[in-house]
């Protein structure tokens, strides 16, 4: 119920009274019994509400007899996120892939609602036959609208291909973050990039992807992107529409799984989260993947001391932060840092005058160790990403690599 108020007030609605329906068996015409039904007209009534919101999915017939019913404008909990996501949603891509979904969702709520659709078009001369009713022009054209939307989305997927591409051109490893929705992403973002990404006691506060450099202990960068929270129940359209930009999650070479910790759903919301992630098909288990426990501020102290001990035995392994005072988050650089450093280290020989690939070394991977010769020569044991390497040989070919 707090997720579902939740959700009405990210949409600024008066949340005037709440209701818990208690149902023995589900009703196809109208999902509740009808006493369930008139009862709640009349809070509707008491409340002066001009819009009733049902926390669950409700078939088109279903959304049609309640509003009959109860003559407020219904919706339904797939129609609430999809609105949110709409009026969040600033770039280009985001824009599509919320319209590619409301589409779809609308698609299906064609149904003889109003009389409009109920008009028909003549066919062509007077024994044509009754035409084109407008139920069905409407289903082509919402059909046209949704096939030219995703070839835009199939260009929007190539560019940022193309653009991941690039990425892995320069060797930075890459970091995703994953959690619910108002878990605190997008304020560890924050945190770890001095970026100025919106971060609000809000749900859905972040829709658009956001990629930033990271630095780690080292001094090497990385790259962090924030991306969409999940949410119970997500919409099957929404997962869909927001496979392209979640790509970004499958391709990442850290996965950290931002979690709640303070909240009583923490557990519930983490498999809520692995269950969409697995729609998109990333593998949980094969992932290098980190939880993140935020929100430990909240906590009061033996709590949070149970609470570490806990973290330190989970799998996989878990690193209590808050986003919020900065605590951990040290912590948490150094996991991250040992994630992607799983790369044996090389020996490298830079001649005497090598100064720009030392110094390249030193941006691009992590050096363990460093032995200035007297004859002006370096040699470095560094530990470097395959791709990394590979651009370092090409860069600086008078400088030699041995296996360490």
């Amino acid at each position: 119920m707090d997720e579902a108020v939740g959700l009405a007030l990210a949409l600024d609605l008066e949340v005037r009274e709440t209701l818990v329906a208690n149902l023995r068996q589900l009703t196809p015409a109208t999902l509740f019994g009808k006493g369930k039904v008139e009862e709640i007209r009349l809070v509707i009534e008491l409340a002066e509400a001009d819009v009733a919101i049902v926390d669950d999915a409700l078939t088109p017939v279903q959304q049609r007899n309640l509003e009959k019913a109860w003559q407020v404008k219904v919706i339904d909990r797939t129609g609430l996120i999809l609105e949110i996501f709409a009026r969040r949603a600033r770039t280009r891509e985001g824009r599509l892939q919320v319209e590619l979904a409301r589409l779809s969702y609308e698609r299906s709520r064609l149904v003889r609602t109003w009389t409009h659709l109920e008009r028909q078009r003549g066919g062509f001369g007077v024994m044509g036959g009754p035409g084109e009713t407008q139920i069905e022009t409407d289903r082509r054209l919402i059909a046209e609208k949704i096939r030219k939307l995703k070839g835009e989305l199939v260009e929007v997927r190539r560019t940022r291909t193309l653009q991941r591409s690039a990425r892995k051109r320069v060797p930075f490893p890459t970091v995703a973050l994953v959690g619910y929705t108002n878990a605190g992403k997008s304020t560890l973002f924050n945190r770890l990039t001095d970026a100025t990404v919106v971060a609000e006691d809000m749900l859905f506060a972040t829709l658009d992807p956001t990629l930033r450099t990271l630095k780690l202990p080292d001094g090497r960068p990385a790259i962090l992107s924030d991306t969409v929270g999940f949410i119970s129940d997500l919409p099957h359209e929404l997962v869909e529409a927001f496979r392209a930009t979640l790509e970004e999650v499958k391709e990442a070479d850290v996965v950290l799984h931002v979690r709640d910790i303070a909240s009583d759903e923490s557990a519930a919301q983490a498999g809520d989260v692995r269950t969409v992630l697995s729609r998109l098909g990333v593998d949980m288990e094969e992932r290098r993947i980190l939880e993140v426990w935020n929100k430990i501020d909240l906590l009061d102290g033996d709590t949070r001391d149970i609470l570490t001990g806990d973290a330190r035995r989970a799998d996989p392994p878990a690193i209590p932060v808050s986003a919020v005072t900065g605590m951990g988050v040290a912590a948490l650089l150094a996991a991250v840092s040992a994630l992607v450093d799983e790369a044996p280290p090389v020996d490298v020989y830079a001649p005497a005058g090598e100064g720009a690939s030392i110094a390249w070394l030193y941006r691009n991977g992590r050096v363990l160790e460093r032995v200035d010769g007297k004859d002006g020569s370096t040699r470095l044991a560094v530990s470097l990403t395959p791709q990394a390497l590979g651009q370092f040989e090409q860069m600086f070919p008078t400088s030699e690599v041995r296996g360490h």
